[in-house]
């Protein structure tokens, strides 16, 4: 594990996410706000670990604008953005109130506090559900209910989502921390606590290298290879390399089975949700939170 990689993709994340909150308004385009994150991501020195998700009240997550997406900001706002410096992933997530609402501001309040309460807990030989249930406890006691079917996830080099998972309520496993780089997202609803899967999201990711016959495809196929390994990327950056004609590329890969594409994470009950994130770095005797 490269610490020092870490350390700067957690740096960078940290200062992207102060830039997010500054520049996030009402109205704004969420194409605008995806590309102006990315960018100041690269700019930085860093690199996408994977594309923007802006995902506005009852979608949980996986909604990362369209190349040619009108859809202005508006409710309560999920930003969810990674970095990483040579595979090396920093993740990390917040939420905005964009209409001045109580019950919003009261949602990311509960994310936030279950987030902490986590935080304060994780380490080596601590397990999940006692983690887990810190989180459930903590979005209870302020009148929501958490995510049960989201959690947060290991990482490794080029690895989004490896290991175990962090879950949001004691699901009973009992898995030991153990030294690595973990993501801990509380999920709030005011709704039941699910998920379902909804419309397509245009996020990837490769899963089969095997050769295809369209020579689009190919290219296409051959970029992504050498640009993401086995990190997700979106057809929004697959178009601006590519041009328009990467749509027909992306779902020859898709139906030849090389790319999974994830759907969009929508609330079963329709309602609300918010998340908050860091990433945190356990050695054997010391908790870094990477992301802070």
């Amino acid at each position: 594990m490269n610490t020092e990689k870490i350390i700067k993709a957690g740096k960078i994340a940290s200062e992207v996410r102060a830039y997010a909150k500054k520049i996030v308004e009402k109205g704004m385009p969420l194409l605008e706000i995806a590309e102006n994150i990315e960018g100041k991501i690269v700019e930085l020195g860093g690199k996408p670990a994977f594309p923007v998700n802006l995902s506005i009240n009852n979608i949980a997550a996986h909604y990362t604008p369209e190349h040619d997406d009108k859809t202005l900001a508006h409710g309560l706002l999920k930003v969810d953005f990674g970095v990483h410096v040579n595979g090396w992933i920093a993740d990390t997530a917040f939420s905005v109130d964009l209409e001045n609402s109580e019950e919003n501001k009261k949602l990311i309040e509960a994310s936030e506090k279950a987030l902490d309460s986590a935080l304060t807990l994780i380490k080596n030989g601590v397990s999940t559900s006692e983690i887990g249930e810190s989180i459930s406890k903590k979005i209870e006691s302020l009148g929501f209910s958490p995510v049960m079917n989201l959690s947060g996830h290991e990482m490794d080099e080029y690895e989004l989502h490896t290991g175990i998972s962090i879950p949001n309520v004691n699901d009973g496993k009992s898995i030991e921390i153990k030294s690595g780089l973990y993501a801990v997202e509380p999920f709030a609803t005011n709704g039941s606590g699910r998920v379902k899967d909804g419309r397509p999201s245009g996020i990837y990711e490769l899963i089969s290298n095997r050769n295809v016959r369209n020579s689009i495809a190919r290219e296409i196929l051959e970029f992504i290879e050498k640009e993401y390994y086995n990190l997700p990327f979106c057809s929004r950056w697959i178009i601006k390399k590519f041009g328009t004609k990467a749509i027909f590329g992306l779902r020859q890969l898709e139906e030849s089975g090389n790319l999974h594409q994830f759907n969009q994470l929508i609330e079963i009950s329709g309602s609300k949700v918010s998340q908050a994130e860091h990433t945190i770095l356990v050695e054997k005797k010391d908790v870094k939170i990477v992301t802070a």
